[in-house]
C-alpha cells in the first residue's frame, strides 16, 4: 500500500493512517522466508468490498478471492483490479462468512477486517475460517476494540450506550456491533484451533486528530502513520486502540 504524499487526495491521507498499521502487519506475514509452499499465496479476503487490500496485494503477486455481500462493491472491484492490470489475480464473489466453507478449498491467508463486529456468533465464524485454511496458513483479524469504544461514546455524550458497552450488554451488541477485548479475542481464536502470533494496536491516535490538520499541515500524515506504528507493539497502548489487528496460524 502505498505511502502517501503531498499529492494524496484527503481520503487517501486518511487511509493511510487508519490502515498503515495493518497493511505493516500483512506484509511480514507475506514477506517471511518460507511462509507458503509457493511464493504466490493465496489470500481470501472476506468482507473486502473495493478491494483496498486485495488489489495491492494482487500487484504483489498473489491471487485473491474477496468474499463480499455487495454486489456494488464487487462491481468496484472488478473495475478496480482491471484499472490496475490485475483482474486475472482478483476473483470476487457474493456472499458472506456464513459461505466460506462452500466457496473455499484451501486458503494461506485469511483476511477478514472489521467483519467479525457484524456476525451473529463470532466463535462459529472464526471456526469456519479455521475450516478453510491449510495447515500452517494465517489470518489477519481486526476488530474494534472494547474500551476505546466506551471512551468514544462517553466523550461523544452517549453515556448509557457507554455503560451498556462497559458490561458487555447483549443487546448493545445485537444493535451496535460486537467490540472485543484482547483477552476476548485470543481465547475466541484459541477455541476455533487458531494460534494468535502477534497482536498490534490500530488507530490509537488516528481517530483523536483533526482532518483538517491532516489536510492542511505538510508532513502531518506521514509523521501521523509513524506514530501509530511506533505504538502498534506496544501492550499498554491496547486499552486505547479503537481496533486490535491479531495475525494467528492455525
Amino acid at each position: 500500500m502505498p505511502q502517501p504524499s503531498a499529492s494524496s487526495s484527503a481520503s487517501e491521507r486518511r487511509q493511510s493512517v487508519r490502515s498503515g498499521v495493518v497493511w505493516d502487519g500483512v506484509r511480514r506475514v507475506l514477506d517471511a522466508p518460507g511462509a507458503f509452499p509457493e511464493q504466490q499465496a493465496r489470500i481470501v479476503d472476506v468482507g473486502g468490498g473495493t478491494g483496498g487490500f486485495a488489489v495491492p496485494l494482487a500487484e504483489l503477486g498473489h491471487t485473491v478471492q474477496v468474499i463480499d455481500p455487495s454486489p456494488d462493491a464487487l462491481a468496484s472491484l472488478d473495475r478496480r483490479a482491471r484499472e490496475r492490470g490485475v483482474a486475472d489475480r482478483v476473483t470476487g464473489q457474493q456472499g458472506d462468512l456464513s459461505d466460506l466453507p462452500g466457496l473455499v478449498e484451501d486458503a494461506d491467508l485469511v483476511l477478514c477486517h472489521g467483519v467479525l463486529e457484524m456476525v451473529d456468533d463470532p466463535a462459529a465464524s472464526l471456526s469456519a475460517i479455521a475450516g478453510v485454511l491449510r495447515p500452517g496458513g494465517h489470518l489477519s483479524l481486526l476488530v474494534a476494540q472494547r474500551h476505546a469504544a466506551v471512551v468514544a461514546r462517553a466523550m461523544a455524550g452517549h453515556f448509557q450506550a457507554a455503560r451498556e458497552l462497559l458490561d458487555g450488554d447483549p443487546t448493545s451488541a445485537a444493535r451496535t456491533g460486537h467490540r472485543f477485548t484482547h483477552d476476548e479475542l485470543v481465547d475466541l481464536l484459541v477455541g476455533a484451533g487458531l494460534q494468535p502470533a502477534a497482536v498490534q494496536a490500530v488507530r490509537v491516535f488516528a481517530d483523536l486528530v483533526p482532518g483538517s490538520l491532516l489536510d492542511l499541515e505538510p508532513g502531518a500524515t506521514a509523521a501521523l502513520v509513524e506514530l501509530e506504528r511506533a505504538v502498534a507493539t506496544r501492550p499498554e497502548y491496547l486499552p486505547l486502540a479503537a481496533q486490535l489487528h491479531v495475525i494467528s496460524t492455525r
